[in-house]
């Protein structure tokens, strides 16, 4: 069974889009999806620098629209047919949706745009961040995190957390954080996926009632527990949701090994999902589709899977 999944905010990087636009049905896939956007998502694919595409109401579109450019070529031709399950991480979500026909690309770019708007503006109320920590006892680090005031915000799976809260606690983090965990500031602009998006999801939720979401044609797993969802309806009440709950990923990959996962396929902007599966799925082959280059992989292992 192959998992095709969808990666979240951080995984974009300057000009990782370069490859793709070379490409005439690409470029112009990518010029649509930016209509939709409502942003030059060309350029800031390819010729924007890093501080303008780490901003959340770039980041998010940005990263959906790359991950329907690597979807629309590998699912071609019949494809969809070999697709065991699809997910999501974060606003990854959103790309895993229209992976199983929840939402239109259309409504996914809608939804998109307005997610990074809302919790640009979410993150612009109060000065907050997040940092990754690696290593170190969870259940102890979750009675730091509490004893603070910060909140876990991506259980990730082999052993890293990532945390968020208010930038004066993040500081005292590292004094105070289980033997053996390191931690590491990330650079990010917001508490994302705690209680400071809150207004974010409220917003969200006014946005999801204007979408028309479908049951999803692939099996679809959910962020809030790991678990399958079969209804469009119930996953878009989810992924808004979301935006103020932890990303429970481990729980994502256990559900993938459980379901008798044989392969992980991610795609673009690709490489972050596929370094969690090799701690947290061990022995089971992936791909990462960095570049229009990596497609070829990636459908062999797709169809191969039922030879």
């Amino acid at each position: 069974m192959i998992v095709i999944v969808c990666p979240g905010q951080g995984s974009q990087t300057p000009g990782f889009l370069d490859p793709w636009v070379a490409e005439p049905q690409f470029r112009e896939h990518l010029e649509a999806l930016s209509y939709c956007a409502e942003l030059d998502l060309l350029k800031h694919g390819t010729t924007s620098d890093s501080d303008t595409i780490r901003d959340t109401k770039v980041a998010q579109p940005l990263i959906v629209a790359a991950g329907l450019l690597a979807l629309k070529a590998l699912l071609a031709d019949g494809r969809r047919s070999f697709v065991g399950g699809v997910a999501g991480h974060s606003v990854g979500e959103i790309t895993a949706a229209a992976a199983s026909e929840i939402l239109t690309e259309v409504d996914a770019v809608t939804l998109v745009r307005e997610r990074g708007l809302a919790m640009a503006e979410a993150a612009a109320l109060t000065p907050t961040g997040m940092s990754a920590v690696v290593g170190g006892d969870e259940s102890e680090l979750l009675g730091v995190l509490e004893a603070l005031g910060l909140q876990p915000a991506n259980f990730n799976g082999g052993g890293q957390v990532v945390v968020a809260g208010s930038l004066e606690a993040l500081a005292q983090l590292p004094q105070v954080a289980p033997r053996g965990a390191r931690v590491i500031p990330l650079q990010v602009a917001g508490a994302f996926h705690t209680r400071f998006m809150q207004p974010a999801v409220d917003r969200l939720t006014e946005v999801a009632r204007g979408l028309t979401p479908h049951d999803p044609t692939l099996p679809i797993w959910s962020n809030r527990d790991g678990g399958v969802v079969d209804s469009g309806d119930e996953f878009l009440r989810l992924l808004v949701g979301q935006v103020s709950s932890p990303v429970r990923w481990d729980r994502c990959m256990a559900s993938f090994a459980a379901a008798g996962v044989t392969g992980i396929i991610e795609v673009a902007p690709a490489g972050a999902l596929t370094g969690l599966a090799k701690r947290g799925l061990k022995g089971v082959p992936s791909v990462a589709i960095k570049t229009p280059d990596d497609l070829p992989p990636a459908i062999e292992l797709l169809t191969g899977a039922v030879a």
